[in-house]
């Protein structure tokens, strides 16, 4: 399959395969925000009891946490890749799935660590914005002012499915072979989640930074010292 005409099957499938895994994602997969908040202190030792807290340790902090977390979620994803890349075609569909589970998590865990939560319907959407922007998708800001909230989840979902499934029908052609796909799914994997992964990050990145000017954090080293002073303190 190397033709226009298969790429475009190819695509077609891939895109169905990617709108379905997303949106069981978008109704399944939830990160524990108060687990990964104690794992992520725990494990970088850092003063915060609260992911708004991330704000006052600013990007010289999070940086190094968000890329530890996109190379696990790569890893990851490389590692389930190489697992069902053995089975060549017929494992497309659930490889897609438990790619996106994979993407979505990670993630949710970047927007966590720039100190965005996504517990209300805006901060949800805004979660999702952020994986359009990972998939290459440029929504438009009349886009989304022009759809009601509840409907924008699921057209986003939409374009991302367009957009990974043209992606994946250029990169993923050798997977059609079987066992011989299996290094090659792993290592396509892998750069599909670290691209979205790096994505996502400058994405998160541009906002972290926005609101720490805009609000006026003050960084210091104990964020319950920072909360005590004037909210309009220079960063």
């Amino acid at each position: 399959m190397s033709g226009p005409r298969d790429k475009g099957m190819l695509a077609h499938l891939f895109g169905r395969a990617a709108r379905a895994g997303f949106q069981r994602a978008y109704d399944q997969i939830r990160i524990d925000e108060r687990h990964y908040l104690r794992q992520v202190k725990r494990a970088h030792r850092l003063p915060i009891d609260s992911w708004s807290d991330m704000f006052l340790l600013g990007p010289e902090v999070v940086n190094p946490i968000a890329q530890s977390t996109i190379r696990a979620a790569s890893k990851m994803a490389a590692l389930e890749g190489m697992g069902l890349g053995l089975g060549g075609f017929l494992t497309v569909v659930p490889d897609m799935g438990i790619l996106a589970a994979i993407t979505l998590r990670m993630l949710q865990k970047l927007s966590l660590l720039h100190g965005f939560e996504y517990r209300t319907e805006e901060e949800n959407l805004s979660l999702w914005v952020a994986a359009a922007s990972a998939a290459g998708v440029d929504m438009g800001r009349n886009f989304l002012e022009k759809q009601a909230v509840g409907k924008l989840v699921p057209r986003i979902i939409d374009r991302m499915a367009v957009k990974v499934g043209a992606e994946v029908a250029e990169k993923w052609a050798g997977r059609i072979v079987p066992v011989v796909s299996a290094g090659a799914a792993g290592i396509i994997n892998y750069h599909f989640v670290r691209t979205w992964g790096r994505r996502a990050q400058k994405h998160f990145l541009a906002r972290h930074v926005a609101v720490i000017h805009r609000h006026g954090f003050v960084r210091v080293a104990n964020p319950s010292q920072a909360r005590l002073l004037p909210s309009g303190s220079a960063v």
